[in-house]
This record gives C-alpha cells, sequence and structure tokens, in this order.
C-alpha cells in the first residue's frame, strides 16, 4: 500500500502540529478502526509517513510539540524519517522518541550514488510510487529565494534525487521563488543554485529524462525580470539562466492537470482509497487530475503568500481542478473585520479578493474554527462563501474524495 506522506521543512508550531494529530485521530477513528482493533508495534507497512527536514526537525526535540509527536507515533503504521545530516547540522538529540519507538522513527537514510547518505532519496521512494510505469516524473513548487533560505537547496536536492532515480523532473517557481533562475548568481559561501540547475538540466537531457523549469510570468514582472515576447507568445528573458522559461501561471497549473507528485517546502501527498466515500463537501468538475487543497496559513499583507496562496488556487479551478483552499493558524486573519483600503490605493483588499472569487467553479473556501477560536476573533459575515469548520470536515477534506474524482491521489500544498 502507498502511504499518505509529508514533506515538512518549516518550523512546525504546536498549533499546527496538533490539528495534523487531530486529522490522523479522525482518520484512524472514522475511516479505519481496524487499525486500530489490529494495532501490534511494530509497523509493517507505514500508512502515514512523516518525511522531516530543516526547522521541521526542532519539533522532535522541542518541549512544547514532542509529546504531541508520541500521541501520534501511538496511532497504528505512522513512521517519521528524518534527514540526518539536517539532524547533525543543528545538533537536535532525537533520543528520547527514537528510544520509544525505536522502529518508528528513522534517523539513517538510505545511500546515494556517490555512498553519501541521502535523505532525499528516500523521499523520492515515496514520490514516485504513485505513478507507473518508470519512467515518471515528479514535480517541485518552490515560494522562497535562494540564499536566504535553505528551502532553495532542498529543491534543488529533490530535483537532483530524481533524475539519480530515472525520473523527469519540474521545477516550478512562484513568488519569490523565481529567484532561484537569475542569471549570474555567485555565492561566496553557498551552493550556486543557478549552475547546479544548469548543471541538473544538463544531466537529465544525457539521461534521456525530460526536464522542465518554468517561472510565473507575473511573478517575474513584479520583481524586474526584463522580459520581451519573440512574436509567437513565448516571453524571453535575458536576466534567467537558458533552462528557466518564464511562462503565464496557467500554463504552470497546467502541469498540476498531470499525475505526478508535486511537493513543496511544506507539503503532502493524500493517497485515495478506490472504494472509498466521497466528501459530503462536493465540487462539481469530474476527473482524473489530482484535487489540490491549499492551506494558507500566513497573515494577509505582511507578505504575498495568503495573496499568492488565493492566485494560485483560482488559477488552479480556471484549469478544471478541484480545489479547497483553507484558513488556518495566521491565515485566518484574512477573514477577520472588515478591510479597508484608501481610495486610489494601488493594492488589493484580500476579502475584496476572497468575496469576489468564492462560489467560482472548482473552487471551495474554508475557515478553521479552531484556529479562530484560539486568536479570539470571528469571521466578517459578509464572507458567506467561506465555510467554517472543524476537525471533522478538515478529515473529510484531506482523506475523501470529491465527488465524482477519479484521481489516485490529492496535493496539499501550505503557503
Amino acid at each position: 500500500m502507498t502511504p499518505h506522506f509529508f514533506l515538512l521543512g518549516g518550523l512546525l508550531s504546536v498549533e499546527r502540529l496538533s490539528w495534523i494529530q487531530e486529522c490522523l485521530k479522525f482518520f484512524f477513528v472514522k475511516l479505519n478502526p481496524e487499525n486500530l482493533l489490529h494495532h501490534t508495534k511494530p509497523p509493517r507497512d507505514a500508512v502515514f509517513v512523516f518525511l522531516l527536514t530543516g526547522d521541521a526537525l526542532y519539533s522532535l526535540q522541542n518541549p512544547q510539540t514532542l509529546p504531541l509527536w508520541e500521541v501520534i507515533l501511538s496511532m497504528p503504521s505512522v513512521k517519521i524519517i528524518c534527514d540526518l545530516k539536517e539532524l547533525e547540522l543543528r545538533g537536535i538529540s532525537i533520543g528520547r522518541l527514537k528510544m520509544k519507538n525505536p522502529e518508528q522513527v528513522i534517523d539513517q537514510n538510505s545511500l546515494a550514488l556517490n555512498g553519501q547518505p541521502s535523505f532525499w532519496k528516500d523521499v523520492m521512494k515515496y514520490a514516485r510510487q504513485h505513478e507507473q510505469p518508470v519512467p515518471s516524473t515528479v514535480g517541485y513548487l518552490q515560494m522562497e529565494s535562494p540564499y536566504m533560505n535553505q528551502s532553495s537547496h532542498a529543491a534543488l536536492q529533490f530535483l537532483a534525487a530524481g533524475v539519480e532515480a530515472h525520473a523527469s523532473v519540474d521545477l516550478y517557481t512562484y513568488l519569490d521563488g523565481i529567484h532561484l533562475g537569475h542569471t549570474g548568481q555567485n555565492p561566496s559561501e553557498c551552493t550556486n543554485i543557478g549552475s547546479s540547475l544548469e548543471g541538473l538540466y544538463d544531466k537529465a537531457l544525457k539521461k534521456g529524462l525530460a526536464c522542465q523549469m518554468l517561472a510565473c510570468g507575473r511573478c517575474s514582472a513584479a520583481r524586474g525580470y526584463s522580459t520581451w515576447d519573440d512574436g509567437q507568445g513565448v516571453v524571453i528573458s535575458t536576466c534567467t539562466i537558458k533552462p528557466v522559461k518564464i511562462r503565464n501561471l496557467q500554463e504552470i497549473i497546467g502541469q498540476f492537470g498531470r499525475s505526478h507528485i508535486i511537493l513543496a517546502k511544506n507539503s503532502a501527498s493524500i493517497k485515495f482509497k478506490k472504494e472509498g466515500k466521497t466528501s459530503s463537501l462536493p465540487l462539481r468538475e469530474t476527473g482524473r487530475t489530482p484535487p489540490v487543497t491549499i492551506f494558507v496559513t500566513d497573515r494577509p499583507y505582511g507578505t504575498e503568500d495568503a495573496f499568492g496562496a488565493v492566485s494560485f488556487a483560482v488559477s488552479c479551478a480556471y484549469e478544471g481542478i478541484k480545489t479547497r483552499v483553507i484558513f488556518i493558524e495566521e491565515g485566518v486573519y484574512t477573514l477577520m473585520g472588515e478591510h479597508k483600503l484608501e481610495k486610489g490605493a494601488h493594492f488589493f483588499n484580500l476579502q475584496e479578493v476572497v468575496d469576489a472569487v468564492a462560489g467560482s467553479e472548482n473552487l471551495q473556501l474554508f475557515a478553521f474554527q479552531p484556529s479562530l477560536s484560539q486568536r479570539g476573533i470571528i469571521k466578517n459575515k459578509k464572507l458567506n462563501g467561506v465555510l467554517n469548520i472543524g476537525i471533522p470536515e478538515l478529515g473529510q477534506l484531506l482523506f475523501y474524495p470529491p465527488n465524482g474524482g477519479l484521481a489516485n491521489h490529492q496535493r496539499v500544498i501550505f503557503f
């Protein structure tokens, strides 16, 4: 059985780990009670796998989040795979957790072709299981800039592991992620992301694998990437390395219409049972394209993340992809009170954007009530197109396929 798996590279808060824990409880109690009845350790085949790298690893030692992991590991068939190199880099000790759960907490990674431990080779084992025959394709959505953010190195390692595993690879850059493809990068203390991507592109082609790197046109234009049109609708830039192509967001979303696994810094792939129930929160269209669930976890105006999440979701829905947007954690501030913008301001009112797209075909919007309650706020009553949900509804959205959906998995992306 192919497991559900989470790839988590960002800092894991108590709040996030709490609702993930509650969703797993929902899964085992409501969907798979037989797992509870026949629960034995160690798990032979994991149902849930958590692939942890970067700052997410601190949660395994933090006294506030450690008890939550202990509860999660007490459930049937849950496994954690840690990035050994990142553990060592940060000086994180997971001895207590591993001592209690030696078969479930894995801190040794598979060996890459160079003989070194590779967490990303372990990731690739799960990222390629959904698609047969080999060679398959894997994709990565990058939303943060290089050097300032270590996630750019994670994106590079993911793609390199894909090529090593003889998979075709896609890189989609969005928001500040478009800077991965800037020409002339010359870091003095880090791996050169630009030249590494060029080398990866050449290596893939020599192996007969497809490798495409697409940058969002709107995000590129906003950040000063000078471009021109070749007269045939193709945007060309002198600011990017050769493998990177600047394209309309819809062209990037078009790649999401395929069935391959697409991951990001914080993301998940949720496997659907072929004979499983369908969600009581259906969308209208049918098809085999994996639905997309987007968690909006950041405040609305301090960064572009929340607006970028909504824009991305609208583009997915426009392309016929069943899309759910869940405002959760700090993202619920998008829905609080009544946002006002002075006349003539060259900016956006995100509440107006949300209200305008609510009810669009293939798009559903939700507010996670526990996040609202935790912050002592309520949703703007005018935003009646955004439905309040709790853990039971969130569990349905994650684990039940939408009505009429034929896809074998769901993509989950955290913004």
